[in-house]
Formats: C-alpha cells, structure tokens, sequence
C-alpha cells in the first residue's frame, strides 16, 4: 500500500537515505528540515504518516509530536533518534507517538514500521468512514410531532448528560435502541463507545464471557483471550437490550458487577475495574417477571434509576405520516428508489389499522410498497390484504336507536357515513364509553381491568387520562 510520507529531520543524509529506502518501496515523499517546516507542510496537505526526528533545531521533536496530537490525532507518527534511550522512547509512545527508530536507521525497521502505521492509518480512516456512515443511516432521536413524542425527547434531552442508568420499556419494534442511541449521542460520553449486548441472542452458556471476558483456555474453544462488552464500554454506555431474557444465574452476577464496576475475566483472577453507565431496555413487564420468578427484583431497582416508556405506534397515529416521510427519504437515498406517495384515503387506513408490530413493521411496509408501487401513488386498492380489513371497521356492537342514535347519545350512523375522521370519532367515543363501563365492573381496580383487557397499566392509565375518566 503506497502512502504518502513526511520526513521531519535536520540531517540531510539521514532524509536522503530515508527517503531512498521508502521511495524504492513505492512511497511518496516530502522532506522538512525543521519542526516548525514540518508543521507548516501538514497544515497543507497532510500526509498518510510521518518520521519525526527527536532532536531538531527551534522546537524539538517531542513539542512537535505534541503538536500534531493535538491538531490530527489520527495521524502516526514515528519517532527516530541518534541518541535513543529507553527513557526517551517510553516518553514518546506515552505522547502519542505510534513507534521508535534508533539511528542508524535499519532498513528492514523501516519498511516494517511504515507498513504497520500505513495499515494503522487505513483502518482508522475506514472506522471514521463507517462510524459516519452508520450515524447517517440510522435514526438519533425519535420521529414524531405527538404529545407523548415531544415529551419524551424533551425528558431524553434532560436525562442524556447525566450519567444516571436509565431502563427503557416498550413493545417490540417501538425504538428503544433510538432511543439508547439519542441518549448516548446526547450525554458527555458521546466520544466514548456505545456497546450493544442483545441478551437475548447470546446462549446462555456464552452470555458470561460476553459481557465479562475470558482468558485463553478458559473453556472449549477459547483460543485466546477476549475483551468483554464491559470492558470495550469503559468511559462510554452498555447498552442491554432485551435485559428481561437474561437468566437468572446471569442475573445474579451482573447484579454484584453492577454495583462494584469490576469483575475477572472467566477464567482470570486479575481484578478488572471499569467506569460504565448502563442502559438497559426490555419488551416485557419486569414487575410481572418479578412476580413469576424470573427476573431478580433487586436487580430491577438498580437498573431503573430513571425509567422512560415508549408509546406503542397506535397511540400517535398523528406521527404516523411523518415516519412514513422519513422512511421514504432514507429508501430514496439508499436505493434510488423513485418517490411514492399514498393518498388520503389510504393513509386513513394506514393510522387506523393497530400496528402490532410498531414502527419496525410501519419500516418495513413502506420498503415494500417502494418495492411495488416505486413513482406510483399509493390507493387503498393497492395496500396489502391485512390493511383491507382495516378499510370498513367494524360498527361498535352498542344499542341503537332506528334512526342510527345510540342509548348513549352518539350517532354512530352519521358519523359512519361522514368519512373516516367521523369514524374515528366515533370509535374513541364508543372506547372511552368502554373502558367507563368496565371500570365501574371491576370496581375502579386499575390493575385487574389492564390484565382483563391486555393493556399495560401506564398505557390504560393514559387513555383514562384522555377521556378525562375519574378514577380513585
């Protein structure tokens, strides 16, 4: 791999001979004869990397490393010197410099040495490029324009630069990685690692050396040592997702990691010591889990400092046009995709179907209508068959009077015929009728009438709110 190299040295034999032996290895050189030369040649036209004489004329070589650190972190630079000691050495590396070369000069030193910085240098460049690729592609904060949307944002904004752990629930497919991604991107540890763990994915065997690490031979297969998610998390967030499948065994042992912020490697004995904020998010209802046995209560009081729950899709159908509009852009960028659009009557069916799979499977049929109807306008003909359902609710089983007025004084008949706003309308009228009903039956008992009719009792809490529903 031919770079692009600078020599910084006062010697004109040694930028010579330098220059000879990476020139014969299809190099590009340029040369400076001083520190402050050299500095004004990176100001330029930076170069790939650079050979730093320690010993210059005006600012030596140590003020110049200390420079470039500064100014292109990312640059390697490698130290050569006459008069090398350990001590000088040691100094360098601690000062940023990528290696150290004893004059007189090896040549197969320095074919070695330029190889690994211009290896070094390349991957950098190409974990810059993907890192900046990834934070294009995917979603830093949570589309929307509802109440619950804006509100939530608003709390992310104000919890992110603490470092307060934060447990995040939801229903599948409603953001909880966005949202762990916002808060990272938003606390003072943005410049440090974000770590995901999918604590469902891992086998329950591997899930230790996972988070934790191992040392070679710590079990079957274990070839050589490895870093655990704690570790590569150190100064940044781990992010656990799906905290609610991990077992209880697990659960026990990343409880006592969480409250020392140290832990061996399995197999190790060397104590590891790490500064770490967590984030953990799960689909289920950890108080249910507590009671079932499954899920360590002590455990889920440590992790939720600062609790935060994502609506499910269908209670902000209001944001539903302008998840669309953001997935459309992005396929659009991606693929090339010709524009498409729906028309209003198939995006009233669009809010009124229930989403069970949130804004995860709203993505996916957007990517599959591009797919179909690419440069085309979306009708209600053309959605898919389980959209059609949605099309002509079904009337609310209430008693009605001939003319189409109901016992509770609603005509559910007019607003039918008047368009899909009506029906809409009429449904909240009729659901909050419902939910009235069903409270006086269950005797204003909050928790036994969210089990009876399969809602989360924050959710049922909202809707009552809503429909402005006394409740003791």
């Amino acid at each position: 791999m031919a770079g692009h190299i600078l020599i910084i040295d006062d010697e004109e034999d040694i930028r010579f001979s330098l220059r000879g032996i990476l020139e014969d290895e299809g190099h590009n050189v340029v040369e400076a004869e001083s520190g402050e030369e050299g500095l004004e040649l990176i100001g330029t036209d930076i170069p790939d990397m650079v050979f730093l004489d320690i010993w210059l004329p005006g600012i030596d070589g140590l003020e110049v490393l200390d420079a470039i650190a500064k100014q292109h972190k990312e640059l390697p630079v490698i130290m050569i010197s006459g008069h090398g000691t350990i001590e000088t050495a040691v100094q360098a590396l601690k000062r940023g410099a990528f290696d150290f070369i004893e004059k007189p000069l090896s040549l197969e030193k320095v074919v070695v040495a330029t190889r690994n910085a211009l290896e070094f240098s390349r991957l950098r460049q190409e974990n810059m490029a993907l890192k900046t690729r990834i934070n294009s592609e995917q979603p830093t904060s949570l589309t929307g324009q509802s109440e619950s949307i804006r509100n939530l944002n608003d709390v992310i904004c104000r919890v992110a630069p603490t470092d307060a752990w934060v447990l995040i629930t939801g229903e599948n497919g409603t953001g909880k990685e966005i949202v762990a991604r916002s808060i990272h991107n938003h606390s003072n540890r943005s410049d440090k690692p974000l770590v995901a763990v999918n604590c469902a994915a891992i086998p329950e065997e591997l899930i230790e050396s996972e988070l934790f690490g191992h040392e070679k031979g710590a079990f079957t297969g274990a070839e050589k040592a490895q870093e655990g998610k704690f570790e590569l998390a150190d100064g940044g967030i781990l992010f656990l997702d799906e905290i609610g499948d991990m077992s209880l065994k697990t659960q026990a042992k990343i409880l006592r990691i969480l409250q020392e912020q140290s832990f061996e490697h399995v197999g190790g004995r060397k104590t590891i010591t790490v500064d770490v904020r967590v984030v953990a998010a799960t689909n289920k209802n950890l108080l249910h889990e507590i009671e079932a046995g499954n899920f360590r209560e002590d455990l889920y009081y440590r992790l939720k400092v600062f609790p935060l729950e994502l609506p499910p899709l269908r209670e902000r159908i209001e944001d539903i046009p302008l998840l669309i509009s953001d997935f459309m852009d992005s396929l659009i960028k991606q693929h090339g995709f010709k524009p498409i659009s729906f028309t209003p009557a198939s995006m009233d069916i669009l809010q009124a179907y229930p989403w069970p799979g949130n804004v995860r499977e709203l993505k996916n049929f957007v990517e599959r209508m591009f797919i179909m109807y690419a440069g085309d306008a979306v009708s209600p003909d053309k959605l898919p068959p389980e959209f059609k359902k949605t099309a002509t609710p079904a009337r609310p089983s209430v008693n009605t009077e001939a003319n189409g007025e109901s016992s509770e004084g609603v005509d559910f008949g007019a607003l039918i015929a008047g368009g899909p706003n009506d029906l809409k309308q009429a449904r909240a009228d009729f659901e909050a009728r419902f939910l009235e009903a069903k409270l006086s039956e269950f005797d204003g008992n909050i928790t036994q009438l969210a089990k009876a009719i399969g809602l989360e009792r924050s959710s049922l809490y909202r809707k009552l709110k809503a429909y402005k529903i006394q409740t003791d």
